[in-house]
Formats: C-alpha cells, structure tokens, sequence
C-alpha cells in the first residue's frame, strides 16, 4: 500500500515538473520558444533557426501552439 502511494504521488506532480524553466504568460494555449519563454496567441516574436532570425506569430492548428512565420522583417536592438 505504501509503495501504491507513493506510485501515485511522484506520478502525479509530474506535470508540474515538465513545466520548469517556462516562463507562462496566463494562456493555456501558449507557444514556447526553444529558451522556455512563453509566447501568447495573436503575439509576435523573433525566432532564430539554424542561424537565422525570422518572424513568427503564435497561432493554433489542429488544437496545438504553433508559430507561423510571416513576412516581416525581425527588428532587433
């Protein structure tokens, strides 16, 4: 019985652990960036991949956070 207890209290603060180092803006449905910031639907960000910088908007397909790259150029500084 113990062993079952204690089964059940690591498994269930499991998903409070998955979410360390996210930086959560209040949405459920957030994007996260490869550093763990959090990015709110409708919101405009600068990503870089593969050594280069785009413009992403974070946006939902299929019920998932996804960023979608626009057109616009990425101002930093």
């Amino acid at each position: 019985m113990l062993v079952r207890t204690f089964c059940v209290l690591v498994l269930s603060t499991l998903p409070a652990l998955a979410q360390t180092g996210v930086t959560r803006s209040g949405g459920d449905c957030d994007c996260v960036t490869a550093q763990g910031r959090a990015v709110a639907q409708g919101e405009m960000t600068c990503l870089t991949i593969n050594g280069r910088t785009i413009m992403a908007r974070c946006d939902m397909s299929q019920n998932s956070p996804i960023f979608r790259y626009t057109d616009e150029a990425c101002v930093t500084g």
